[in-house]
């Protein structure tokens, strides 16, 4: 039950790595609306699960507030990966870091293949044209949308 948010926050996720790799821009709305998501299934979780979501949600913000500042790290990238943390159960953080790291050296691959080919110039995708950038929303909504999957299929294990 404590998936079942993540589950169906996929069409934003989708979202998320599309506008970022075709604009390279996260559009607040998705962040919004991601919070709305959020507020309605808070009903749903136990109290300690949200109170823990919530400190991960700020930690995560407040790292990604200094990246920012100092230029490594986008705007939107840092608003929707905090905004993400609600949606990750407590118990299964150290996976989605682990996920989310996977995540972002399968993104830089894929975009730095995507960059090589010859349309990549002529293309009206921001991101291909982005040299010294990266559009980490990519690997946000990668991770996102793995990490449900990933931690059902662990569950199922036989112990």
């Amino acid at each position: 039950m404590e998936l079942l948010p993540l589950v169906l926050l996929s069409p934003l996720l989708f979202w998320v790595a599309w506008s970022d790799l075709t604009k390279m821009r996260i559009p607040n709305r998705i962040v919004f609306i991601t919070l709305c998501v959020f507020v309605v299934f808070v009903p749903l979780l136990p109290i300690d699960s949200v109170m823990s979501r919530v400190l991960a949600a700020l930690g995560v913000f407040a790292v990604g507030f200094v990246l920012f500042a100092f230029r490594m790290f986008g705007g939107g990238d840092v608003k929707i990966l905090a905004a993400l943390m609600l949606f990750i159960p407590p118990a299964t953080l150290p996976l989605f870091g682990f996920v989310f790291s996977l995540s972002m050296l399968f993104g830089i691959g894929i975009v730095v293949t995507m960059r090589a080919s010859p349309w990549a110039e002529r293309s009206r995708w921001v991101s291909l044209r982005a040299k010294g950038y990266f559009p980490v929303g990519v690997a946000i909504a990668l991770a996102g949308l793995v990490h449900p999957w990933l931690v059902a299929g662990l569950l199922s294990l036989p112990s």
